[in-house]
């Protein structure tokens, strides 16, 4: 394995934690994506990897805006994309957001699976205590886990 690999294996894992555990992606580890990617495309291929890298962000980030404005994902996951964006190039980058849709979709139905039988299995738990916020928060879904999965399944050899 080279180092994109494990760059993206790292972030992936730290933004997967993060998301689960408290339903946010830090700052810190989409500056890691980015500073990693960037340092990775300018290793390898100088300044030439270094304007693919930036296009790669540029993509990232245009690829994931339209579902933040639209409400569908948060800012985090816009900005690990963006981050992965530079990691990846733009091209590549394609790729993973289309592996990324289909392991969000995927991950999406077996959540919503999952809490239909639960409320059929016992009642649903009352959320009349909760503001907007904290119910919006219970019925999102973390998103880092299919943008990892995706841009994983992007660096899979083919062939």
């Amino acid at each position: 394995m080279n180092a994109q690999v494990w760059i993206a294996i790292l972030v992936g894992l730290a933004a997967m934690i993060d998301d689960l555990a408290r339903r946010q992606i830090s700052n810190w580890i989409c500056v890691a994506a980015l500073a990693g990617g960037l340092g990775w495309q300018a290793g390898q291929y100088g300044w030439t990897g270094l304007a693919y890298g930036f296009g790669g962000a540029a993509a990232g980030f245009a690829a994931f805006l339209i579902f933040y404005l639209l409400g569908g994902m948060g800012g985090g996951d816009v900005k690990l994309m963006t981050g992965f964006g530079a990691l990846l190039g733009a091209s590549r980058l394609v790729e993973a957001a289309l592996w990324t849709a289909g392991v969000g979709g995927i991950l999406a139905l077996t959540v919503l699976g999952v809490r239909a039988l639960r409320d059929q299995i016992r009642k649903p738990v009352a959320q009349s205590g909760l503001d907007a916020q904290q119910k919006l928060k219970a019925a999102s879904i973390p998103y880092a886990p299919a943008i990892a999965l995706g841009v994983w399944l992007s660096l899979v050899p083919k062939g």
